[in-house]
């Protein structure tokens, strides 16, 4: 790892994780950027907020825009396994030199607003990787971007920008201590991105939520697109652990066969709203045409998302981190996976709603292994063991997240399941150790696998 590299890294993570340092409002974003002379402004940019289902609308749309021929960046968070992969143009990943130069921009400017007294406070972690991501594709020549927001939407450090297209995505309750306990104040928070003139893609399912966004799109004069009613899927077809193929059906007479590589049925309605963007998009001049839509869904990639990593036994990873991706694993579990013996290996961080969560996925696995992630928000595995022992008689604890990995595949059958879930930063532990033990096999045994 060069040591430039390394050195942007750990200066970061000084400045705490994204809900620590969280600021509430843009001032300094707005400042930073102005000093790097407003980057956000030398691309066309998509934005997208929600509490499930932005990363993969992101990971679509991002997919659908190259496919048409654009270059492209992609801005989302967290990571799974490196911090280069929340930027990325044309779908690789920052270079850790990209990275590293990212960082001394930002971090020159912010010591010289700083030393002249023009920032409040120093900027945050998130903030920080906003102004690099937003620098980093000024720079590489980026035509679009579209960019996920972190926490919220409101306050949220990419709020600074004036897209081409707003897009909400799913909402339910997560992250209840900085946006609020009900879904009104939560999908407040959300619309918080609408701007005036600018369309927004609705794709909430609530219906308090999907009420608050569209009246926030009148207050603010944004377009709207209800995609529950705009929209349909038809002929939906299941095949291979939780793939779908199915029709899209839209205004105008639009129809197209739709088949995205990732897996879950909740994809069906994150490729549908992927779907709706673009073609509003084209609808507005960018020559989008159809096969780029379904030709950028069907290559769209989202590592860590009901990702099958492994046959034999099957071992799937997902950052099923509150309750609505709880119930997407067990539906997924009930669809897909039934009769099988799934053997769970989970962890999470404290701020999550950990007894909901053990309700849904506890009672069904045939083992529950409890780990903790390595973060330093990390669950105690004890802590999570006395709530899972009322809901399991299996239940292990192995706090290192390879051990706890490892010990679900020994008591795995060829024909039984391995489920890693609970968090991303689990999920990124679990998929590193699974590539260090694929690096550790002989060449022709790794060829084979």
């Amino acid at each position: 790892m060069p040591l430039l590299y390394a050195q942007a890294v750990q200066r970061l993570l000084w400045l705490g994780h994204e809900g620590r340092s969280l600021k509430w409002d843009l001032e300094n974003i707005r400042r930073v950027l102005e000093r790097l002379g407003r980057p956000e402004r030398r691309f066309a940019s998509l934005h997208i907020a929600g509490t499930n289902g932005k990363g993969s609308v992101a990971a679509m749309l991002e997919s659908i825009l190259r496919a048409a021929g654009l270059r492209t960046g992609l801005y989302t968070s967290p990571h799974l396994e490196r911090i280069n992969e929340r930027i990325a143009v044309e779908g690789a990943p920052a270079s850790d030199a990209d990275f590293a130069a990212a960082f001394d921009a930002a971090a020159e400017v912010i010591e010289t607003l700083l030393a002249g007294n023009a920032l409040a406070n120093p900027p945050s972690y998130f903030e920080t990787l906003t102004a690099m991501a937003f620098r980093h594709f000024a720079e590489a020549g980026v035509e679009a971007a579209v960019v996920e927001v972190g926490l919220g939407g409101r306050l949220d450090a990419t709020n600074v920008l004036t897209p081409a297209v707003t897009v909400i995505t799913a909402i339910d309750f997560d992250h209840e201590r900085y946006l609020g306990h009900s879904i009104e104040k939560i999908a407040a928070e959300k619309a918080g991105i609408l701007k005036p003139g600018v369309p927004v893609i609705n794709a909430a399912v609530h219906p308090v939520a999907r009420q608050v966004v569209a009246e926030r799109a009148a207050a603010v004069g944004a377009p709207l697109v209800e995609v529950a009613t705009a929209y349909h899927a038809e002929n939906i077809k299941a095949h291979d652990f939780g793939h779908y193929e199915f029709t899209v059906r839209g205004p105008e007479g639009f129809e197209l066969r739709l088949a995205p590589d990732l897996r879950g049925a909740f994809q069906v309605e994150n490729a549908v709203t992927a779907a709706a963007a673009a073609r509003e998009l084209a609808g507005r001049g960018w020559k989008i045409p159809a096969e780029a839509i379904a030709a950028g869904i069907a290559a769209a990639e989202w590592p860590g998302r009901m990702e099958l990593v492994q046959q034999n036994p099957l071992v799937f990873l997902d950052g099923a981190h509150n309750p609505a991706g709880a119930r997407q694993v067990a539906r997924f579990w009930a669809e897909h996976l039934a009769g099988r013996r799934i053997h769970l290996v989970y962890g999470t961080v404290r701020d999550k709603a950990v007894e909901e969560v053990a309700e849904l996925l506890f009672p069904p696995a045939a083992t529950v292994i409890l780990t903790q992630p390595n973060t330093p928000r990390a669950a105690s595995p004890e802590t999570l063991a006395r709530l899972a022992r009322g809901a399991n008689s299996n239940v292990v604890v192995e706090p290192d997240p390879a051990q706890a990995l490892a010990r679900a595949l020994e008591e795995a059958a060829p024909g039984d399941v391995v489920f890693v879930t609970g968090s991303l930063f689990l999920v990124g532990d679990c998929r590193q150790a699974l590539s260090r033990s694929a690096a550790a096999l002989p060449r022709e045994v790794r060829a084979a696998s």
